[in-house]
């Protein structure tokens, strides 16, 4: 595609990132353009889109974007329902969408991608009170294992950060959640609420349960009734065997919406969000991804 933009957001990686002078170096022939605040990739991504699709380019544009998954995750928004394809360069620390879609996970070889045969990959993502998100919208337990890690935890064991952030929450009580599950009526105790619509969990080929898909055109609704230990291991077990577990409950959907007790906290995808009323649908093949030719997966 002759129309490439990358955005480059320089507070990925840590210390680990790299510059804008060495994704020149190897190989993105297109302009680059740096991201300076919180918010600035969705805005100009937002600007650009509609640059694109003005001059009648939306199905021959590319984003490319550096950074990590809130980086990704704030690009896939404003491209949502587009015809403009999303390209990945893994900058972040846990890299989830890059890792789920089998996208290379140095810089190098994501930016060697585009200029091979890759292929467009049609994904699908996910609403909440009408805004789009990618990955996952998060309740209890999952959502403070995010907000209330440590950033220098984090910076030094990854991903393993969240996993202590959650043991150190042992004993937790589980709250009422009550859930209409594609007009099922359900009454649900949990510590732990998530509707995902991509599965990794920031290891490649570890996902929450098997078969969840991003772009199988459903919502996967995930529940943990239980903070002890036994439970924890029991879902760390299930991950790494890629088995189900009994230790979590879950739904397929198109569409779920749910009443929080009052208080919760939850993520849509990274960003805390403050409604106890959501009402969640699944938006199928609603963004174009640039992946590998042999990535695509067969229903």
């Amino acid at each position: 595609m002759k129309n490439k933009t990358l955005l480059f957001n320089p507070a990925a990686g840590g210390k680990d990132s790299i510059s804008t002078a060495a994704l020149k170096e190897m190989g993105f022939d297109g302009e680059i353009i740096m991201a300076r605040k919180e918010g600035d990739v969705y805005a100009l991504a937002k600007e650009l889109a509609s640059q694109y699709i003005a001059a009648g380019m939306e199905d021959k544009a590319m984003l490319a974007v550096y950074g990590g998954d809130g980086t990704v995750m704030e690009a896939a928004r404003a491209l949502y329902g587009t015809k403009i394809a999303l390209a990945i360069i893994p900058g972040g620390t846990a890299n989830v969408m890059a890792k789920e879609l089998k996208i290379p996970l140095q810089a190098k070889d994501a930016v060697d991608l585009l200029a091979t045969d890759y292929r467009l990959r049609p994904i699908d993502m996910g609403l909440v009170n009408g805004c789009p998100f990618l990955i996952r919208v998060n309740m209890g337990l999952f959502s403070d294992m995010i907000t209330e890690t440590n950033p220098d935890l984090k910076e030094k064991w990854g991903q393993l950060a969240y996993g202590l952030t959650a043991f150190q929450t042992l004993g937790r009580e589980a709250v009422t959640f009550r859930l209409n599950v594609d007009g099922q009526a359900l009454e649900l105790d949990a510590v732990a609420l998530t509707v995902t619509n991509a599965g990794n969990v920031g290891r490649t080929g570890y996902s929450f349960l098997p078969d969840i898909l991003v772009d199988d055109g459903w919502l996967d609704i995930i529940a943990l009734d239980k903070a002890d230990i036994g439970s924890l291991l029991r879902v760390s077990g299930s991950i790494l065997l890629q088995k189900d577990s009994a230790v979590l409950k879950h739904w397929k959907a198109k569409e779920v919406s749910i009443r929080l007790p009052e208080g919760s906290s939850w993520l849509c995808d990274d960003t805390e969000e403050n409604a106890i009323e959501l009402n969640i649908k699944i938006a199928p093949a609603s963004l174009q991804v640039v992946t590998q030719k042999d990535t695509h997966e067969t229903h």
